[in-house]
């Protein structure tokens, strides 16, 4: 295997004056994994994020209080596509607030289709993120390195991320997910129903828009029979009007057994 030159700078300028104790604290910390080479070319890397203890870092979709993730590869050579499979996050109901979380650690699985096959991907990735203990600030990641690797063979901490991920709605065996729509005086109101087997009780359905510009409500979930039924609201940021695109919706219910991934719903 090639040497793989790996990278960590941590810039916190927003966050390091909100931390009261010591302002050179950095209460979380980053990798990256290089991974493998899979046989159609595309490379499998991760990000590894620590946190120190008593810190949480936020899922792709954060909750009401949350700040979402954000990635700006846009320094990376030979990268023409990134995918990120995230892997199941845990639900944390405090003061009445509700956030999608991760705690202690976390490695991210990238999926990377490079624009020639076979060359190094030079990876420069700015991630904005969230972390909260007592308070919650914000921060930025840079990481930056050479993934030259020849490997075939998972790499067991990317494998074992990957296998965390939430199962697909065929294997979860969900028969339908439906999604009925009505106005509101500022957006959309939406009541998603998936009938699947039970996920572990109590089930919190998480709804993304598939719209960059639209907020979503928590959502109120119940159990009825063989559906999980929820209910949210979607509000334009800037107070636009805005069109939804039912297979573009995203409906994650999560368990305490596991977690479901289900992609678009119907009519209801």
């Amino acid at each position: 295997m090639k040497n793989i030159c790996l990278a960590s700078i941590v810039t916190a300028s927003l966050a390091l004056p909100a931390l009261a104790a010591d302002p050179f604290v950095v209460p979380v910390t980053a990798q990256i994994l290089p991974g493998w080479v899979k046989a159609d070319g595309t490379r499998v890397a991760a990000l590894h994020l620590h946190l120190e203890p008593g810190w949480k870092t936020y899922w792709r979709a954060p909750g009401d209080a949350g700040i979402p993730p954000t990635f700006d590869w846009s320094a990376s050579r030979n990268m023409r596509a990134v995918s990120i499979s995230w892997p199941t996050p845990e639900v944390h109901d405090q003061n009445g607030m509700r956030t999608i979380v991760y705690s202690n650690e976390v490695v991210i699985p990238l999926t990377i289709e490079p624009d020639s096959t076979g060359a190094p991907v030079h990876l420069d990735v700015e991630m904005d993120l969230g972390v909260c203990s007592d308070i919650c600030v914000p921060h930025r990641l840079r990481l930056e390195g050479t993934l030259d690797t020849a490997e075939r063979k998972p790499t067991p901490a990317i494998a074992a991320a990957l296998a965390q991920r939430p199962y697909s709605a065929s294997e979860a065996g969900v028969t339908a997910a439906t999604c009925r729509f009505a106005p509101t005086p500022d957006g959309w109101q939406i009541e998603a129903r998936v009938t699947m087997p039970s996920a572990g009780g109590p089930e919190v359905m998480v709804i993304e828009p598939g719209l960059g510009d639209v907020w979503v409500s928590e959502a109120q979930t119940t159990r009825a029979g063989g559906e999980v039924v929820a209910t949210s609201e979607m509000i334009h940021v800037g107070g636009k009007a805005f069109a939804l695109d039912r297979s573009a919706i995203r409906l994650t219910v999560l368990g305490s057994k596991h977690a479901v991934d289900i992609r678009g719903c119907s009519a209801g």
